[in-house]
């Protein structure tokens, strides 16, 4: 008797831990396939993401919003000083036989023919260089003015700013040599992209500036590509990098702002 009593008592038992053990096994599920959605859902919004993003027709049309906000409308006017802003060089470390210049190199020579045709007596190269930062090496405004004199520029005409590490540096230093030397108007040369942040920061500090923008990632197109425009549809390292670039400009615009620096 004592025997069917407990087994009577212990069945229930038993039943009632292997139903535990089947709702705990659901709920592990449940949320095993809760996270694998949301694991899902991020994996495909990057995947959204960098599609978008390495597209040429969406990178050129980010780029251009930038771009060609400061397209000359007019032939520049002649001003005081031409200030080319760095970003645009290589130092002169081995292997390397002299000074070079990378993508952004057109900022140097564009302010070097704008000189060249009269634009201003002076050119005004701004960039310094961190020995931490990077390759080190010498600052920028020293590959760009031995560029620019190679190119023609006599070496009385160019005058350098080293000690700047950003864009608002470049203005408050250039700020302080206008200042000096009772200039008031200047071309400002940069890439088209960089123009529109660096068009706010002078401004800021109080620079009546012209804007001279080069280095054009984008362009007004004749070609007719015809059945191959679908290729522009494909994924493209180089339209990757140019989204890359522009949101950078768009985020370092913002930040300034709420810095009070643009």
């Amino acid at each position: 008797m004592i025997v069917v009593l407990g087994v009577l008592v212990w069945r229930p038992n038993s039943w009632r831990s292997g139903r535990s053990q089947k709702i705990s096994i659901a709920s592990k599920s449940i949320i095993l396939f809760r996270k694998s959605r949301i694991a899902s859902a991020l994996t495909a919004t990057a995947l959204v993401i960098l599609l978008v993003s390495s597209n040429e027709i969406f990178s050129k049309w980010l780029v251009r919003s930038l771009e060609w906000q400061y397209l000359p409308t007019t032939e520049l006017p002649q001003v005081d000083a031409i200030v080319v802003l760095g970003g645009g060089t290589r130092p002169r470390i081995a292997p390397r036989p002299w000074y070079e210049v990378n993508e952004a190199g057109d900022r140097i020579i564009y302010g070097a023919w704008l000189y060249k045709q009269g634009k201003a007596p002076v050119m005004i190269v701004t960039g310094g260089r961190a020995e931490w930062l990077g390759e080190g090496g010498n600052p920028e405004s020293e590959d760009m003015a031995a560029i620019a004199a190679m190119l023609g520029v006599p070496s009385s005409a160019i005058i350098q700013e080293s000690q700047s590490f950003n864009t608002r540096d470049n203005a408050t230093n250039t700020k302080q040599i206008l200042t000096e030397r009772k200039i008031s108007k200047i071309l400002l040369v940069t890439s088209a992209l960089h123009m529109p942040r660096s068009m706010e920061i002078f401004r800021k500090v109080g620079i009546e500036s012209i804007a001279a923008p080069t280095d054009f990632l984008t362009v007004q197109s004749e070609n007719n590509k015809g059945w191959a425009v679908i290729l522009d549809l494909l994924p493209s390292v180089e339209a990757l990098r140019n989204t890359t670039s522009a949101i950078k400009e768009y985020v370092g615009l913002i930040v300034y702002q709420l810095m009070g620096w643009a």
